[in-house]
């Protein structure tokens, strides 16, 4: 009896040994030439500044002449962006599709002559969306399948693939939010947005 006990023993303080966790070996020449490295890139990326002296009359000048130009680009800039914005097409998809319908490929067309003429300057983000059916998780991917089906016939049609970034908001950025098939549909979809 005693040598089944000693063995049991013997046997479960091997066992626990074997699954004793081991610290980490860090080689410590590999951390400062990545240190070394990392400081070398700091020092490159930040450049001495070149100042001038400026007398005070003509500072005030100056600072008048640089707000105007901020003020008018800030407004013709973002003024523009959202103007047009509101002309590209949303692209809209069947319940828990992510190709693209045939009504919809004459959009996606005229979406990309506007991306490519007067919205040519911006950068475009595809927002994929879905309706409230099925899990988050779901909704996330099937949003993300669709702004890359949308993301994948702009770049065939001409559009430069690095102007093109992609979100899905899955079910959570909803355009109507009645329980009806109609409002449902409305909200699978992709929307255009203009990145400067």
């Amino acid at each position: 009896m005693k040598s089944i006990v000693i063995s049991s023993v013997v046997t479960a303080l091997l066992i626990l040994s074997g699954c004793s966790s081991k610290d980490p070996v860090i080689d410590e020449t590999k951390t400062e030439v990545a240190s070394e490295i990392a400081k070398d890139k700091v020092a490159e990326e930040v450049a001495p500044v070149e100042t001038e002296t400026v007398s005070s009359s003509e500072s005030s000048v100056l600072n008048e002449k640089v707000t105007l130009d901020e003020s008018s680009k800030d407004s013709s800039g973002s003024d523009s962006m959202e103007k047009l914005e509101k002309n590209f097409s949303s692209i809209y998809f069947d319940f828990d599709k992510f190709n693209i319908r045939s009504d919809m490929e004459n959009k996606i067309s005229g979406d990309v002559q506007l991306a490519n003429s007067t919205a040519s300057k911006f950068s475009i983000k595809l927002e994929g969306n879905c309706d409230e059916w099925g899990s988050d998780e779901y909704n996330f991917a099937l949003g993300l399948k669709r702004a890359s089906t949308v993301k994948k016939s702009l770049v065939a049609e001409g559009v430069a693939v690095n102007r093109i970034t992609m979100v899905s908001y899955g079910e959570s950025n909803p355009t109507c939010t009645d329980k009806t098939k109609d409002c449902w549909a409305k909200n699978r979809r992709v929307d255009f947005k203009l990145l400067p």
